[in-house]
This record gives structure tokens, C-alpha cells and sequence, in this order.
């Protein structure tokens, strides 16, 4: 018999880090944009998002990945939603338990964490071709980077929308709230002012490291 087990690369903090800033599920690869627009109009809401799906994706790729040598190919995408909705399932009952009132806020974009494309890319795309730690490291770090997207966006709304963050209010009683960022409208315009920062702040990054590559080479050149 063929071992065909392939030589995997070593366990590295980039693992881990790479989904927070370097692939951001939001900012970077754009996933996941239903419940980022949807449920971001507070920092509570954005949090509890960010969470409950950081739960779903980590237990997941961790089930994924150590059951992926006996997963037949033929049906590995039906057997990843079977397990992805098993752990929504399991997320959902526990945040009707810890609080009905934020259930409800949330509404159906709980459920429909099974059909978010970030969870079920991660499980096709990553767990079921690395081992189990790096695909629970990796997870957690795609994880933390989509609920940092969430509260960007949810911080940002609440505070224009309306003049507060987790209920404590931080402008005075002059301010006159933002109504249009606490509706659907608001999530495109935060995330959009988001990318554009973003991608600015991208942009110079890049170009101070190619201008400091020409100088080295014209130093090296010179001399």
C-alpha cells in the first residue's frame, strides 16, 4: 500500500494570524456579507454574530478535520453541512438560554450561519486537507478576524446611529443621531468607508516598501 500522505507544513503563528488581517474574511476576501450588513447596527449584536459563528467555524473544521481520511468525496459537502448545522443548532438553543431578547435581535441570521460561504469554505477548503490543530488555529484566527470585521462596522453605526456603544451613552444630548447608519443603508456605507481605508492604507504600505527596495538597489548599484 502507497502512503500518499503528503509532508504538511510545520504549525506557525501565521496560521493563526493570517485570517485576522492578512485574509480577513470581510475586508480581504469578502465573505460572509449577509449578517455583516444585517445585524451590525450595534456592538452587541455585532459581537454576538461574531461569536456565535467563531463557535460554529472552530467546533466544525475541528469535527471536518478529524474525520476527513473517512469521509467519502462523493458525499463530503452534504456531511459538512450536516455537521455545520448540528453546531448551529447547538449555538442557537444556547443563545435562546443565555438571552431571548438578543435571540431575537439576531432573528433567522443565527440559522443561517449553516449557508454562510465563509464556514463551509473553511471546511472544504482548508480542514479537510490539514490536521486537526491547524485547522482549529486557523478557524479561530478566521474566526476573530470576521467578528473584528462585525464590531468595526456594528461600533461605528451605533456610535453615529445613535450616540452610544453597549448602551452607554458617549455624546451629549445635543447630538443629533445618524438614523440612516442603524438602517440597512448605513451597513453599506460603514463597510464601504472601511474597504476604502483600508485599501488606502494597503496602498501606501506598498508603496513605501517598493520605494525603499529601488533606494537599496540604487545604494547597491552606487557602490
Amino acid at each position: 500500500m502507497v502512503n500518499s500522505t503528503k509532508q504538511e507544513a510545520p504549525l506557525t503563528l501565521d496560521v493563526f494570524t493570517t485570517g485576522i488581517w492578512k485574509e480577513n474574511p470581510v475586508f480581504v476576501m469578502m465573505l460572509g456579507l449577509c449578517p455583516v450588513l444585517a445585524v451590525t447596527n450595534s456592538v452587541e449584536n455585532s459581537l454576538a454574530m461574531g461569536l456565535a459563528s467563531v463557535f460554529v467555524l472552530v467546533c466544525s473544521n475541528a469535527l471536518v478535520s478529524a474525520l476527513r481520511n473517512f469521509i467519502p468525496k462523493q458525499v463530503r459537502i452534504t456531511t459538512y453541512i450536516i455537521i455545520i448545522a448540528t453546531f448551529v443548532t447547538l449555538v442557537d438553543y444556547i443563545i435562546q438560554a443565555i438571552s431571548l431578547d438578543l435571540y431575537n435581535k439576531l432573528g433567522a441570521f443565527i440559522q443561517l450561519i449553516v449557508v454562510n460561504c465563509l464556514i463551509l469554505g473553511r471546511a472544504e477548503a482548508y480542514a479537510s486537507k490539514n490536521s486537526f490543530s491547524k485547522s482549529v488555529i486557523s478557524a479561530l484566527g478566521m474566526g476573530l478576524g470576521f467578528t473584528l470585521a462585525l464590531v468595526m462596522l456594528g461600533g461605528v453605526r451605533e456610535l453615529l446611529g445613535a450616540g452610544q456603544l453597549m448602551g452607554y451613552q458617549i455624546f451629549g444630548t445635543n447630538f443629533q443621531p445618524w438614523i440612516i447608519m442603524i438602517l440597512p443603508p448605513g451597513g453599506f456605507i460603514v463597510l464601504g468607508s472601511w474597504l476604502l481605508l483600508i485599501n488606502y492604507i494597503g496602498q501606501r504600505r506598498t508603496g513605501k516598501l517598493i520605494a525603499e527596495d529601488l533606494r537599496s538597489h540604487c545604494s547597491v548599484n552606487n557602490h
